[in-house]
Order: C-alpha cells, then structure tokens, then sequence
C-alpha cells in the first residue's frame, strides 16, 4: 500500500456535532412547508436520502422532486421565502445561523485527537465541505487554524465545482495539498460524500457513522466505517511514530488500517 500522506475531512458530522443543527433547520423548514400543502411529511430519513453532504440549494431541490414538487431556481440573492429553491434554501441558512448563535459549536473530542494524531505524522489536512458557513464553523469551534486548506461551498461556487456526490471539491482539495487522490484519505458522514470519495478514486474512504448506517456507508463507497474517529490513530494513513514502514506494514506484519474497527 502506499502511504497515505493527506487527510481531507467533511467538516458537519466528521468534526463538529453541525450535521445535528443542520438536520433540526432542515426539520423546521420542511416540516411545515409539508403540512401546509398536505405532502407526506418530512422525516430524519428524508436528510439522509436528499439532503445530507448536499450543497444547500441542491439538497432543497432533491428534497422537493421526492414530493414531486418544482420550483423555480431563483437566484442566491432571493430573500429567505417559499417561492423559488434559492428563498428556501436561503430560509434553512437563516435557521441554522440563528442554531449557531444560541447554541454554539464545539468540535468532537474524537475527531480532535484523530487530527492531531494524522498531523503529528506529517499528515497534510484539508476540509472540505459543502457549506458556505464553514469559516463561522471553524472560527467558532477552534479549529480555523488546524487547516493548510479549505474547500467550502463558497470556493466551490467561485470555481465552479459541482458538489458531492462529484468528487471535484475534493479533488481540488488534494490538488491544493500537492497530494495525488491514491495518497489522501477522504473521511465522511454523507452517503453523497463517501460517494464522491469513491468517484475520485483516493486511496481510503473513511465513513463516520453519524445515523446513516455503517451498511449505506460501505454500500456507497467507504472502505471503512468506525462511529468515532477516536477509535483511529496515525496507523490508517499506513505508518506510525514506531517505525512503520511506507508499505502500510507494521510490527506484527499487518496492514495499519485494515486493523481499525469496520
């Protein structure tokens, strides 16, 4: 195997508890917009299958095309509204800033000691989301300055790269880091982001069963699935602090990651 040098992290879900505000947003908007025009209503499940990973405008129009429901597109500048995609997606944006602000962000300890873990071995580490409020994430919960990259939704939309489940965000990623795809390691909680983690053919997809389920993780594309990232250490990029060689092979002989809860 060869040793993995670069470690690209889905920011809601992967390292901060975010995924939870953002599925009660989504809940307070879908909810009643359901109710109102007598859709089947919203569910947990429906975040998994339409939204989850998804850029926002993009989950909205998923979402609806379930309950056979189309709106025009609209514009990013649309008020927060019920007319057009944009005005609902600009709605949920409003929703989950105000999650934000009364209930703050901070980081999972799991996914902290994993960073450090990765970084303390020479690892390079990018985020890669699809959210536009991933630098009010990152300042608010600390980890702003952990990371040599970040590919958000709003580089995605100056760049105009096609969110997950298209592995463009996270090929740039990688590009950025100087790493080719075969040596990163994607990690993700959407079923859309272990999609493109295998679309773009890196060298591990690391799934982080947040509710999804370990199955759809592994159907989708991960290689891997652990519910912590505390449960990993520096082994899953094929090297440790002891002497590890670049093949990925340890001290008894084994392969680092294949040893990593599945």
């Amino acid at each position: 195997m060869t040793r993995l040098r670069a470690v690209l992290f889905d920011l809601d879900g992967v390292l901060t508890p975010t995924a939870e505000l953002h599925m009660r947003a989504w809940e307070r908007l879908f909810a009643p917009y359901c109710d109102a025009r007598g859709l089947a209503p919203y569910t947990a499940a429906d975040y998994f299958a339409h939204i989850d990973g998804k850029p926002r405008y993009d989950g909205v129009a998923t979402f609806l095309a379930s309950r056979g429901v189309e709106l025009p597109r609209g514009t990013s500048d649309d008020e927060p509204g019920e007319d057009t995609v944009c005005a609902l997606g600009n709605r949920k944006d409003a929703i989950v800033n105000d999650l934000f602000v009364t209930e703050g962000v901070a980081p999972y300890p799991g996914s902290v000691r994993f960073l450090d873990a990765v970084t303390a071995a020479g690892a390079h580490v990018a985020v890669v989301s699809s959210s536009r409020n991933t630098p009010a994430v990152l300042a608010s919960s600390g980890l702003a300055d952990r990371f040599e990259v970040v590919v958000d939704g709003n580089v995605a939309a100056a760049e105009h790269l096609p969110g997950k489940p298209a592995p463009d965000t996270y090929l740039r990623a990688a590009e950025l880091l100087g790493v080719p795809a075969a040596q990163a390691v994607v990690v993700e909680d959407a079923l859309s982001g272990v999609q493109a983690g295998a679309a773009g053919s890196f060298g591990l997809v690391l799934g982080v069963d947040r509710g999804v389920g370990a199955d759809a993780l592994r159907a989708h594309g991960a290689g891997l699935v652990v519910s912590d990232l505390g449960e990993l250490d520096a082994t899953v990029l094929g090297t440790d602090d002891t002497g590890t060689d670049d093949t990925g092979t340890d001290d008894t002989g084994t392969h680092g990651h294949e040893g990593a809860n599945a």
